[in-house]
């Protein structure tokens, strides 16, 4: 628990510098493109128009679960926490190779590089998050005060993340494939969640579906999100789900930073 509260410390002391480099590396992943931050949306758009086709009206004509709504606003409002989740998991696992440098550094505190990586995530959600509203507004989606309870689901999505990330990045550095192996589970992540399908496809011929679909804690993400988005439930109407969420996650969290605690003496003899 202290090392929880000295990394707390550490946060807060070198919030700016965090900033910093986390506004240094959302710019270098567009240095030397012609098309710049133009790439960063037309994978994650594309993919939205793939499953929309496909589970749309031109496809299986899976039925919009939420009245009002149709299937591509039910669609974004679940894949866009996914693609920030991913994203945050991949980028973090990678963290101390591409920042080798910084861990070989004495005076660094290198608990921060998955922190940065994170702001660098946030920052190209943040983006996505306004596409979304602009998506809602447009398509007659009514605004609800709930909207703002995503800054609250972004938050817990960045908590699950993170403490996995610190695990992660930390085995990465001996164990090469580790990276391979997130990127193995993110593409079944994404079809273990009900992202693109709704649960009930499921769950009304085998009601026990339902209750290993809500063992996976990223399920409490995306329900979340659209509870926000669209039904305008707030995250307390879900207490069961919510108390085993930040269960899970808060153990994710301490195991997470435990490895990396126990790894890091040895980062920079290996990098």
């Amino acid at each position: 628990m202290n090392y929880v509260l000295s990394l707390g410390k550490e946060i807060i002391e070198k919030r700016k510098l965090i900033w910093d480099l986390g506004k240094a590396d959302f710019r270098k992943r567009f240095v030397g493109s012609y098309f710049g931050i133009v790439w960063m949306f037309i994978q994650p758009i594309v993919t939205i128009a793939i499953y929309a086709i496909i589970f749309g009206p031109a496809g299986f004509r899976t039925p919009p679960p939420v009245p009002g709504a149709s299937y591509v606003a039910w669609l974004v409002a679940g894949i866009v926490p996914w693609f920030f989740y991913s994203e945050v998991l991949n980028t973090v696992t990678n963290c101390l190779q591409e920042y080798s440098y910084l861990v070989k550094k004495v005076v660094f505190k290198v608990e921060i590089l998955p922190i940065i990586k994170l702001m660098s995530c946030l920052m190209v959600h943040g983006f996505f998050v306004l596409i979304m509203l602009g998506l809602y507004l447009v398509t007659g989606v009514a605004v609800r005060l709930t909207w703002l309870q995503a800054l609250y689901y972004t938050f817990a999505a960045s908590m699950l993340a993170l403490g996995i990330g610190f695990f992660t990045s930390a085995v990465n550095v001996f164990f090469k494939d580790m990276a391979q192996i997130v990127s193995i589970c993110i593409q079944f992540g994404i079809w273990m969640t009900p992202i693109m399908y709704h649960e009930s496809m499921f769950t009304d011929r085998i009601p026990w579906i339902g209750t290993v679909l809500k063992l996976n804690p990223f399920y409490y993400i995306a329900a979340g999100y659209r509870d926000s988005m669209l039904t305008g439930n707030w995250f307390w109407e879900r207490p069961t789900l919510t108390l085993y969420y930040w269960g899970v996650t808060i153990v994710v969290f301490l195991a997470g930073l435990k490895m990396f605690k126990r790894l890091r003496p040895h980062f920079s003899d290996v990098l």
